[in-house]
This record gives structure tokens, C-alpha cells and sequence, in this order.
């Protein structure tokens, strides 16, 4: 069953990348679908007998890699942490298929599009279930790739080729510290098999490292160094600005690289060797800084933008950092749950933008919209599921998980757990406000569209509903469903020894705080919503004269704190600048003009000056032949003397 799971997807992917002119439009989609319907219902079950049955496995499918000692079996590595994952991938990815159905109806590419992501579901597949460190990065590698061809999927579009461009190069400077980190264990530990690293872990413990003349320790540096390549796939402060471009591409790739794959790709590989974050406290006080500050970072910013998927977008980025720094305070399971809540209804949240991009014909400015909840109401309400979920109001899924995180981060009684406790109460505050500022300027006030627009406002297709309901179940009860065994009395049993926590367990103490820390999210929820609706609802004219009065600020959260332009600036125009002198002075100057250039232009003139000699008067040739008879001759006297 679990070869099926991961396997089916790349079926799914060759099948209607390779045939996809026989299979058609329609040929496509079914099959894809109905594979990835397959493998999330078999995911389900997995998810059950894991986490509540038989406990981890392992499925060894072949010798992959031998040289010398080194020896790497591809196989699929089966805990509670990956089957978590895997009914998460699986079952977000089968919902972002069936509403491409409709989404997609009128694009020319649908085989390709429908190939692209199943082939990023399968990369994903991969990722989560690694056995060893370097099958990981070979899932690791492949969801850069496909995110790649997702974003870019619109080539047609500069904008798009830029973002997909964008996210590559980003994701590679991540990337090289997580291959550093990668080289970096094996060398260690001579193995680059999971099991074998974690059970040699703790005599590393106090073990350090020469590095540059500096004395570093060992554990810490490798830790660091793989939270670099979590950074970049998680869209961390820093390594972000990939993340809102990628918006670029078709709303059900943002959906699916923003809810279940590409971006959870860093929260599960720190869960997954939290046996080695949990020996090194300093590593894990940085997870827990940068996972703080990214969630207040991105919700500032999402607060001013004006685009629905962009809001959105930055929305996710601020709670990957909710999941980091409860990573960092070593409330795994805590992030898991939150990873598995989110997935639900971010999604939803994206592919509800979806339908009403679709129904404002492709409009996706919230300035134009305004005044058509009528027209949409199932879609107006699963954004308003979506939102209460992400708001963490009480019954929806987000306030289950997204609460817990905060009060895991009050009961680490740290410095970086009171730090990251009140950026995330601070970035609750915010993410309330610009949840209900999305709403109120798409659905309610005053129309701004143009009448033509306003004339063709209309729900989506059942076939985009139903993905929505069906994600609106999850957004709703899967906080319910799951707290006991993810986060509850019975989360011993259920994740067995998928995670190491070492010392005091932050989930027992978080269960314990006092009465306000746990209602203080919800008041802190309720305080958004409530400014939002003053702004927007009851004083509209307000937000401008605030602009007006603080345009620095504005400006800065704008412009998302001027990271591109930073970024512009020191990295991409010296960049081109070096590049340019290379090219002028280096290739087309010195080895263009010595190498090719210079032999051709010496050839061209040695032949130019033979070619004189051929005249065409006998007299030329007679003189020649009389020239070339008195060197002889003078040749062969002067040897005769000799």
C-alpha cells in the first residue's frame, strides 16, 4: 500500500506528461484525479494503522547507491510523522486536482498543468518518506523543480518566468546549506541513513569542529546549516521573497505549494532529525528566533497588501513561523498539528481566492471588488471558515493547533520562549486584521468593479465548489478530531518514537498554563477583527488618512520592508555588473579577440596576402620561379664552400 501511495502520483505524472495529445483534456484529468483520490484514501488508512495500529515500518525497494562503504537503500521510511504527511500531501493535493478540472477549463495545457502536479505530489511523496538523508534531498530537489515548472507554468508571461526564476535561485541558497549540512553528517557519522545518525547522536553531543581557525560545535553547525535549507524551502525571513512572487502561477499551484507540499517541506525535516536539534539548544533558540519573527514580519506586512493571493500568501509565510518556533521551543507535535490544520484551511483560503478571481474575471485587486457576497455565497463562506480557522476562533481548526503553539512557547519559561510567545501574540493581533480586511473589501461595502465585471459575477462550477466543501469539513473539525492524539493525553502512543523530545516535554507544560495565557489568543483574535470591521466597514475613509498620516510606514510594509530592493541592490546589480565586465573585458575582449576571433582574423589575412601572389600573369610566376631558382642555387654554393 505504501509503494501505491507514493507511486501512483508519478503514474499519474508519466501518463499524462508522455500521452497526454492521446489521453486529451479530459483523459488526463480523470486519470490523474482518480490516482490521486486513490492514494489519498489509502493514505488515510495508512495514517490510521500507523498511528494507532501496528506502529513504523520500513519498505526497502532496491540498492540505490554503492561506492566503497557507502551504501543507500531507497526505501520508504513509514512512522507516525510520515503518515501524517502523507494523508496531508495526498489529500490536499487530490482537492487542488479536482478543482483544476474547472479552474484550468479553458487553458491549452491542461495535460502538462495536471502532469506538473503530480509529478510535485510524487517529489513530495518522496521527501516525506526518505529513509536516509540523501534520498531526502532527491525529494528535496524535485519539489524545487516542480515549483519551478508550476510557477512559470504561464511561460507567456515576463512576470512569470521572472517569479519561477526567482523561486530556483532562492531556493538555492538555501539549498547549499542543506547539502553542506548533509555532507557535513556523513562525514560525521559516516552514514547518511537516518536511523544510524540518530541512534550515534548523543555521544556527538559535546564533539566540535575546526572550522577557519574557529572551534565551533559539531551538532550545532550541522544543525544550523540543514535550518538554512528549511529556511529557504519555508520561506523564512531572509530567504521569503520567493514565496509572494510565486503567486504567478495558476491559484491551484499556489494552494498546493502553500498548504501541503513545497513549504512544509522545512517544518518536516526539523521535525523529522529533531533527535539532533534536540542536542544542541543553541540551534534550536535560532529556529525559534527566526520562526518568531518571520510570523510578526509577514503579518505586517500582509496587513497593507492589496492583492487576494498575495495577502493570502503572506499569511502563510507568518505561519511557518508559528510552526518554527514551535519547532524551536520543541513543541513538535505541536507544529505537526498545526502543519495538518493549516494545510486545510490555507488551501481553502487559496482556492476560495480562486473562485473569485474566476468570478471578477481574472481580477484579483481588492480595490476593484467589493459588494458581490450575493452573487458568491459559497464561496463568501467558506472564506469565512477559512478565516475564523486561521483567526483561531474557538471550534475551527486553527484555534486547536495555533493556540497550542502560543502556549507551548509560555510553558518553555524561556527568554526565546517569552520572545517568540509575544511576537506570535502580536502577529495574532494581525493576522485577525488582515483576514477581516480581506473580507470586507472583497465581499462587502460598495462595488468598485466596472459594470461589465460586475454583470458576470457568478459562483464557480460544482466541480470548484465541492474541493471547497470538502476542505471547509477539514478547516471546521480537524482541530477536533485530532488534538487528543496529536497534542492530548494520548500523544504518546500515537507518535510513538517518531520524534525525540528531550527533557521537559513543552506539550505537558503548555497543557498547564494559566487561565489568561489561554484566552488571550481569542481576545487577541477578537481585537482584530473588531479594528478591522472599524476601518473598513464602519469608517472606510480612515485607512487612507492613515496611509496619509505615516506614508514611511506605509511605505515600508508596502514595499515588504524592502527586502527585493535591498536584495536588488547588493546581490542582483553587482551580480550583472561582474557579469557584464566578464563578458565585455573577459569573454568578448581577451579570449574572444586572442582565442576564435584572433585565429580566424590571422588566417583571413595570411590568406589574403597569398592570394596577391596568384595574379594570373605568366610573367609573376616566371619571376617567382627565377627568385626561387637563385636562392637555390646561392643555398647550394654557400654549403659548397662550406
Amino acid at each position: 500500500m505504501t509503494v501505491l501511495i507514493v507511486f501512483l502520483p508519478l503514474l499519474g505524472a508519466l501518463l499524462a506528461g508522455l500521452f497526454g495529445r492521446f489521453l486529451g483534456r479530459i483523459g488526463s484529468q480523470v486519470l490523474t484525479c482518480g490516482l490521486l483520490i486513490a492514494s489519498a484514501v489509502m493514505s488515510t488508512l495508512l495514517l490510521y494503522k500507523v498511528g494507532f495500529g501496528s506502529g513504523p515500518f520500513t519498505v526497502t525497494l532496491l540498492d540505490w547507491i554503492q561506492v566503497g562503504t557507502f551504501n543507500v537503500c531507497w526505501a520508504l521510511k513509514v512512522d507516525t510523522l510520515t503518515a501524517v504527511m502523507l494523508f496531508t500531501v495526498t489529500v490536499i493535493s487530490a482537492v487542488v486536482h479536482v478543482y483544476s478540472i474547472g479552474y484550468m477549463h479553458h487553458d491549452p495545457s491542461v495535460p502538462r498543468f495536471m502532469a506538473y502536479l503530480s509529478l510535485f505530489t510524487f517529489f513530495m511523496l518522496m521527501l516525506v518518506t526518505a529513509d536516509n538523508l540523501v534520498q531526502m534531498f532527491f525529494g528535496w530537489e524535485g519539489v524545487g523543480l516542480s515549483s519551478y515548472l508550476l510557477i512559470g507554468f504561464w511561460s507567456d508571461r515576463p512576470s512569470a518566468s521572472a517569479a519561477a526564476i526567482k523561486a530556483f535561485v532562492v531556493n538555492r541558497v538555501g539549498d547549499f546549506g542543506f547539502l553542506l549540512g548533509i555532507a557535513g553528517i556523513f562525514l560525521t557519522f559516516d552514514s547518511a541513513h537516518l536511523d544510524t545518525i540518530f541512534a550515534a547522536a548523543p555521544r556527538m553531543a559535546d564533539q566540535s569542529l575546526r572550522l577557519f581557525g574557529l572551534e565551533l560545535p559539531l551538532l550545532t553547525t550541522l544543525c544550523l546549516l540543514l535550518f538554512v535549507g528549511a529556511m529557504g524551502k519555508s520561506a523564512q525571513i531572509g530567504l521569503h521573497v520567493w514565496l509572494p512572487d510565486a503567486m504567478e502561477g495558476p491559484t491551484p499551484v499556489s494552494a498546493l505549494i502553500h498548504a501541503a507540499t513545497m513549504v512544509t517541506a522545512g517544518v518536516f525535516m526539523v521535525a523529522r532529525m529533531s533527535p539532533l536539534f534536540e542536542l544542541s539548544q543553541t540551534a534550536l533558540s535560532v529556529v525559534a528566533f527566526v520562526g518568531a519573527t518571520t510570523a510578526l514580519f509577514a503579518a505586517t506586512v500582509g496587513c497593507v497588501q492589496n492583492d487576494i493571493k498575495r495577502v493570502i500568501a503572506y499569511s502563510t509565510c507568518s505561519q511557518l513561523g508559528y510552526m518554527f518556533f514551535a519547532l524551536g521551543v520543541g513543541a513538535y507535535q505541536a507544529a505537526i498539528f498545526h502543519l495538518m490544520t493549516h494545510a486545510f484551511f490555507k488551501a481553502m483560503l487559496f482556492l476560495g481566492a480562486g473562485s473569485v478571481i474566476h468570478a471578477m474575471s481574472d481580477e484579483q485587486d481588492m480595490r476593484r471588488m467589493g459588494g458581490i457576497w450575493k452573487n458568491i455565497k459559497v464561496t463568501y463562506a467558506v472564506m469565512w471558515i477559512g478565516s475564523l480557522s486561521l483567526a483561531g476562533l474557538p471550534v475551527f481548526a486553527g484555534y486547536y493547533s495555533k493556540d497550542l503553539i502560543l502556549e507551548a512557547a509560555w510553558g518553555a519559561h524561556s527568554a526565546i520562549g517569552q520572545y517568540a510567545f509575544w511576537m506570535g501574540a502580536i502577529a495574532a493581533v494581525l493576522t485577525a486584521f488582515y483576514s477581516w480586511r480581506l473580507l470586507f473589501l472583497t465581499f462587502h461595502g460598495a462595488p468598485r468593479a466596472d459594470e461589465k465585471t460586475m454583470a458576470h459575477v457568478h459562483e464557480s462550477p460544482l466541480v470548484m465548489l465541492i474541493p471547497l466543501l470538502v476542505l471547509a469539513v477539514g478547516a471546521v473539525f480537524a482541530g477536533m478530531a485530532g488534538y487528543e492524539s496529536f497534542v492530548g493525553e494520548g500523544r504518546a502512543a500515537f507518535w510513538k518514537q517518531a520524534i525525540a523530545v528531550v527533557g521537559d516535554d513543552p506539550i505537558a507544560a503548555a497543557h498547564h498554563v494559566d487561565g489568561f495565557i489561554n484566552i488571550l489568543p481569542v481576545g487577541l483574535a477578537l481585537f482584530g477583527i473588531a479594528v478591522a470591521f472599524v476601518l473598513y466597514m464602519a469608517q472606510p475613509e480612515v485607512p487612507g488618512r492613515l496611509a496619509a498620516a505615516m506614508p514611511r510606514l506605509h511605505a515600508l510594509l508596502l514595499n515588504k520592508w524592502y527586502f527585493d530592493e535591498a536584495y536588488d541592490r547588493v546581490f542582483v546589480r553587482p551580480a550583472f555588473a561582474v557579469g557584464r565586465i566578464l563578458w565585455k573585458v573577459g569573454d568578448v575582449g581577451i579570449i574572444d579577440r586572442l582565442g576564435p576571433d584572433g585565429v580566424s582574423s590571422l588566417a583571413y589575412l595570411a590568406a589574403r596576402r597569398i592570394a596577391r601572389l596568384q595574379s594570373g600573369y605568366v610573367y609573376h610566376y616566371a619571376f617567382a620561379m627565377i627568385i626561387g631558382l637563385a636562392v637555390f642555387v646561392t643555398f647550394y654554393v654557400v654549403g659548397m664552400e662550406g
